[in-house]
């Protein structure tokens, strides 16, 4: 999960501080909802790759819910559906 949290698009230190405050009290379930929380409620950019791994986390964590609409911000993608070039 601290790894997660690195690599993250989370640029408020507020927000890092409070994920880092929660896995401290064993809070990791929370800890995670809210840094994916975040991450959709600032529409921060991820790579597919990060999405992967952040659905995986939630699946060993039992909280799938907390990468809903995630995918709504890979890198290149537009609802889920690659994007199509534009034609003239």
């Amino acid at each position: 999960m601290s790894q997660l949290l690195e690599e993250s698009p989370l640029t408020s230190a507020e927000v890092i501080d409070d994920v880092r405050h929660l896995m401290s009290l064993g809070e990791e379930e929370l800890a995670f909802d809210t840094m994916c929380s975040w991450i959709y409620e600032d529409a921060l950019p991820i790579t597919s790759a990060y999405y992967a791994r952040l659905v995986s986390a939630a699946e060993e964590l039992g909280t799938p819910r907390s990468t809903d609409r995630l995918d709504e911000l890979v890198e290149g993608r537009s609802g889920g559906v690659e994007d199509e070039p534009l034609r003239p």
